[in-house]
């Protein structure tokens, strides 16, 4: 953490063409800056591993406060390392060997509709996009589109060789909402029909076991971040997972994602689906 102005010329910032992550919002500073999020102040943002989802994700992301919460407002951190470590092994090993099933579906009015989403109104470049991401799509009624991404639970850091919890599972998983919402949806939608949802790689449910086995993980893994004005937060993404807490009166986090990595090919598998 360092205090006041700070600048490097020694990374691969995140390209300027690429789209910040759905939560992020353009915050009027330099193309590749963006403030952290716009989620509702009285809310929490579950511990994640930024991009973890997709077949690339930044190395690093740097944090900058330009004005804290007058309450609240940490940043809760945890390492992912120290979650996998916590995880009993047969956890690990059917994680390992099935990986994570990301379902999606884009529903107006709950999410972001899939012309939002994509940038476009043409279901072939829907397809094409889906094609070369490693992701499986349906068009489940008239324009109604839902997708299917495989994702591995468990990387290794392209430096140190490092094993790390990276995924999303308990991220998107439904019971992460909370539980009126969660019942509301499943009643209104069905698990299939869930704006978001994740499964084993096969496309079996996560037990409800295993989801308190991770979130007990992550809480054993996880420290806070005070923020303070001009207060500048590295973090390396493969090995941290990051949060947000509630907090009250105007808060304003910038953020930029650096050292892009995409995946093996062997990492991305088209067409698994339940």
């Amino acid at each position: 953490m360092w205090h006041g102005c700070w600048r490097t010329t020694a990374w691969r910032w995140w390209p300027p063409s690429a789209s910040p992550p759905a939560c992020w919002r353009s915050s009027g500073a330099p193309r590749r800056t963006w403030s952290s999020t716009e989620h509702p102040a009285d809310q929490h943002i579950l511990l994640h591993n930024e991009q973890s989802y997709n077949s690339n994700w930044p190395l690093r992301i740097v944090f900058c406060c330009e004005r804290p919460a007058e309450r609240g407002g940490r940043t809760p951190l945890a390492d992912s390392r120290r979650v996998l470590a916590a995880l009993r092994p047969e956890t690990v090993e059917r994680f390992e060997r099935l990986g994570v099933q990301y379902v999606r579906n884009y529903i107006p009015g709950i999410s972001l509709s899939w012309q939002e989403t994509f940038q476009t109104e043409d279901r072939a470049e829907v397809a094409a996009y889906c094609a070369a991401a490693g992701i499986t799509h349906e068009w489940c009624d008239r324009d109604q589109l839902r997708t299917r991404q495989y994702r591995p639970a468990v990387r290794r850091h392209p430096l140190t060789g490092e094993r790390t919890w990276f995924n999303h599972a308990l991220f998107f998983h439904v019971t992460s909402l909370p539980e009126e919402v969660a019942e509301g949806l499943r009643a209104a939608f069905g698990d299939e029909g869930l704006p978001y949802h994740t499964y084993y790689g096969d496309g079996t449910p996560i037990e409800d076991a295993t989801i308190a086995e991770l979130r007990a993980a992550y809480a054993d893994a996880t420290t806070g971040f005070d923020w303070e004005r001009g207060d500048v937060l590295l973090v390396e993404n493969m090995v941290t997972a990051h949060a947000r807490e509630p907090y009250e009166g105007p808060r304003r986090i910038l953020a930029a994602m650096c050292d892009p990595i995409g995946s093996l090919p062997s990492d991305v598998r088209e067409g698994t689906a339940a």
